[in-house]
């Protein structure tokens, strides 16, 4: 980027995801970085999937961190980081073999944190740091 367009701060809105909760977006784009908020297991149509397994919650929150990186002009191998929270430790084996079959070859650096219940019951949230793609 150059000049000023190096130090502004691009706001998106995902038009595949369910409308933001509060007052933040769905990622920004600043300085050839994408920053994806916290994703929780929400349909597109504003469904919280509180009943659903955790397996099903898995799929839906990693497809979308994947709407929202696309959104941002980014993809799942540019990611540079994903922190991942979850309601009980006891799902991470679960939630690896999920996340290395979305991830493929992409091995970003990631945590992992046990927190106890999260926002409206759900099971698991995550944000991400990916790298913007040069405009076409």
């Amino acid at each position: 980027m150059a000049g000023d367009q190096a130090n502004k701060v691009q706001a998106v809105g995902v038009d595949t995801l369910a409308a933001p909760g509060g007052h933040y977006s769905h990622a920004c784009v600043g300085a050839g970085l994408v920053f994806i908020s916290g994703q929780l297991p929400i349909t597109p149509n504003g469904v919280r999937l509180v009943d659903a397994s955790f397996e099903v919650q898995t799929l839906q929150v990693l497809a979308n961190v994947e709407a929202a990186l696309l959104a941002s002009g980014s993809n799942i191998q540019q990611l540079l980081q994903l922190r991942v929270y979850v309601d009980d430790i006891a799902n991470w084996p679960l939630f690896n073999t999920l996340y290395a079959a979305w991830a493929g070859a992409a091995r970003p650096a990631r945590a992992v944190v046990p927190t106890g219940p999260l926002h409206f019951g759900l099971k698991l949230e995550v944000e991400a740091i990916a790298l913007a793609l040069p405009a076409p």
